[in-house]
């Protein structure tokens, strides 16, 4: 496994563990790391930090996208790994322009097709294709 699908990974089982803890995300941060400390090696923490802070400070706005182009989906409604493989893959769209679309989209499709349910890739596959082809991300 690459290092950045393992910063992902990693990334997805803390925003998910925030996600459910509702305390104090830099707490939280510190607690999931050190007790990840083996896997998050000094090739995968970088990615892995970028991507969870930058899902923290940009929830809002990457919740409304969501919100705005899932398909009668609100996203407290959408399951929870779901709902946190596509912000993770909606940040890269916004701050990672060095990261192509199809690479992000493809990445998101199958974490999701492995932590997720039967129906998880499809269904954030066609998330992350509209807001990337409606909000005009290459």
């Amino acid at each position: 496994m690459g290092d950045r699908r393992q910063a992902r990974e990693l990334a997805l089982q803390a925003l998910f563990f925030f996600d459910l803890d509702k305390s104090d995300p830099d707490q939280s941060l510190e607690v999931f790391c050190a007790n990840n400390e083996e896997k998050l090696t000094q090739e995968v923490k970088p990615f892995f930090l970028h991507l969870v802070k930058g899902v923290v400070e940009n929830r809002t706005q990457i919740d409304e996208l969501l919100d705005k182009y899932s398909k009668n989906w609100k996203i407290s409604r959408m399951p929870v790994v779901d709902r946190n493989i596509m912000r993770m893959a909606t940040f890269e769209f916004l701050k990672c322009s060095d990261i192509p679309t199809s690479v992000t989209i493809n990445e998101a499709v199958e974490i999701g097709k492995t932590y997720g349910t039967r129906d998880s890739g499809s269904f954030i596959n066609g998330v992350l294709d509209r807001i990337k082809l409606l909000e005009g991300f290459e």
